[in-house]
């Protein structure tokens, strides 16, 4: 046999079996439930990634919910893509700003407050698949939000409703109660470089 046959052997005899044991897996994996998952970390793509979870449950026609905490009202194109889909999405801005612009920590906490009744609203419906909570954990950073609440209302909903947090610096204990957790690492980001916010780059 030459040396490319033999190569071609093992590779072969090597992809069977990780084949086997990826069937034998996925055989085990027979419970479905709603999800808790949260995007986290310094680097950039948190809620981009949340926002491509709610495309992908659009395109099985089921219906997904919106809350921002903390950003303004500002126009993004991942809005319109999205409320493009009319009925299939509700969507809240309901933060006025980053609080470095607010300035005022009343304010910003009263925000966050309506923010969270809303959630909470979004949570009942019985027809939504999924909903986003958009830079929620600045809200339990900076003490906005009462984090024990907030958790048993996670741990309380629907079975079947997945939710996904996003932002910078999650509390530990709502990582503990999460069932997947992804940390997005900084490497490197332009605005380092003095790049701006672009258009379908950064909203």
């Amino acid at each position: 046999m030459s040396d490319a046959a033999d190569e071609a052997e093992r590779h072969r005899a090597k992809m069977a079996r990780r084949k086997q044991l990826q069937d034998t897996e996925t055989a085990e994996r027979t419970r479905q439930q709603g999800l808790l998952i949260v995007h986290t970390g310094p680097g950039k793509g948190k809620t981009t990634a949340a926002f491509g979870l709610a495309l992908r449950m659009l395109g099985y026609g089921r219906r997904v919910g919106v809350v921002q905490f903390i950003k303004g009202a500002w126009n993004t194109g991942e809005r319109a893509a999205l409320e493009s889909f009319g009925p299939l999405v509700e969507w809240h801005t309901m933060g006025e700003g980053f609080t470095w612009n607010t300035q005022d920590k009343a304010r910003d906490i009263a925000a966050c407050e309506r923010a969270w009744q809303q959630s909470l609203e979004l949570m009942r419906q019985p027809d939504l698949a999924l909903l986003v909570l958009d830079e929620l954990n600045i809200a339990l950073r900076y003490d906005y939000l009462p984090l024990d609440a907030v958790l048993a209302a996670l741990r309380g909903r629907r079975a079947d409703l997945h939710v996904v947090v996003t932002g910078r610096n999650a509390k530990p204990a709502l990582i503990e109660a999460a069932d997947l957790v992804t940390e997005m690492t900084l490497v490197k980001h332009h605005a380092k470089a003095g790049v701006a916010a672009q258009q379908g780059i950064e909203f």
